[in-house]
């Protein structure tokens, strides 16, 4: 195959995982390296349907007025995920604000937007955000397409919403597939030794491989990137207050702690205390999509007063897994569960990929008189 082929195969297939990385992050509330703009809030900075790069918090440094940012949002748009720019930062929080509006989200019903609010932030150099023009097109267009396949076909009626995330991750990923099939069987598929050597032809194995990666790299990283340590401070005092963190000398408060799934697809959230002085009432439950959970923390004071740091640990996994084998793998390492998940993301992937092309090589030319779907891609985006 030639160099200009491969290389036009190869942004492809960037685009592809560009599409699926995109699609995991809407469902799982968390951006996955790469996010995208539905509306023209932050325009001209970047248009509707354009995408940026989703730098996670975990790695994004310190946040600056400036700074573009997605974070969950309380009222906007009904809450859920928004990008907009740090306009500058009180004590109750960051002001911010579409680049496109008139006034801040906090002169209307939004409040002051707190750091544990901030998911990602958008990648930027020399002060300008790092846009990719159009990107997030395509995954609108994945989900117009599927959400009106699953109208047609009841399959939404069946998913029990009409149109999940979860579900539009999987078609978004069966397309991929289909648009690769449909390109090799509308050519003329010729077992002669004479067109094998032309070399447009790739492996099966190297089509699976592909596949794999777009569907577990994105899962992986939409379950590890919200994970993580929480840490807040208490206080023991002989003269304790009505803020529950402060607390009499030796005495313990019970403190409310909510987890909110912003995406669509139910996650099974692990609490556990990483300090002592700290009890988790319920620490292992399911957060389905678009709602929320709490337990209690029963918060212990020591017997010296003084400020303290508590911490605890966050995990979440999908659950494809009965949930005692999940847990059973966390308690060997949270890294454990993850892997288990992956891997039957990628047996389904690859017994999927099989059943859609077989084990032959995969032609990856067309005719001329016929524009494939492939052929319909390079055209719009090389």
């Amino acid at each position: 195959m030639k160099v200009s082929k491969v290389l036009e195969y190869a942004v492809l297939l960037l685009l592809f995982a560009a599409v699926g990385a995109m699609l995991f992050g809407q469902a799982a509330g968390q951006p996955v390296l790469l996010g995208y703009v539905e509306t023209g809030s932050m325009a001209p900075t970047m248009n509707p349907g354009d995408g940026f790069v989703a730098v996670p918090m975990a790695v994004a440094g310190p946040i600056e007025s400036g700074d573009v940012v997605t974070f969950q949002a309380e009222e906007l748009h009904g809450g859920g995920l928004t990008t907009h720019r740090i306009v500058r930062e009180t004590e109750e929080g960051y002001i911010t604000k579409g680049d496109a509006n008139p006034f801040t989200d906090q002169s209307g019903a939004e409040p002051p937007v707190s750091r544990d609010q901030i998911v990602a932030k958008a990648l930027q150099v020399n002060g300008q955000a790092v846009v990719l023009r159009n990107l997030g097109v395509a995954v609108v267009t994945v989900q117009e397409f599927a959400t009106g396949a699953m109208a047609a076909t009841g399959i939404g009626a069946l998913l029990g919403g009409g149109g999940s995330a979860q579900s539009l991750v999987w078609v978004g990923v069966a397309i991929i597939a289909v648009g690769f099939v449909v390109d090799a069987v509308t050519s003329d598929r010729s077992t002669g030794g004479r067109n094998r050597r032309r070399g447009n032809y790739i492996k099966t194995s190297t089509f699976l491989l592909v596949l794999v990666l777009i569907v577990t790299a994105p899962a992986t990283a939409s379950m590890v990137l919200p994970s993580g340590t929480t840490s807040f401070d208490i206080v023991s005092s002989e003269s304790p207050n009505d803020d529950p963190l402060v607390l009499p000398v030796g005495g313990q408060n019970s403190v409310e702690y909510t987890v909110t799934n912003d995406g669509y697809v139910p996650v099974l959230t692990v609490l556990e205390p990483q300090s002592d002085g700290v009890r988790v009432s319920r620490s292992a439950f399911v957060v389905n999509g678009r709602s929320e959970q709490t337990t209690q923390l029963l918060i212990l004071a020591p017997e010296e007063t003084g400020a303290y740091t508590r911490s605890i640990s966050q995990w979440r996994y999908l659950p494809i897994l009965p949930r005692s084998l999940l847990l059973s793998l966390h308690a060997v390492h949270p890294l454990a569960a993850v892997a288990a998940i992956d891997l039957v993301l990628t047996l389904g992937t690859v017994a999927s990929g099989l059943i859609a092309v077989g084990i032959g090589p995969i032609r990856m030319r067309s005719e001329k008189r016929n524009v494939t779907f492939v052929q319909q891609l390079k055209r719009r985006f090389l």
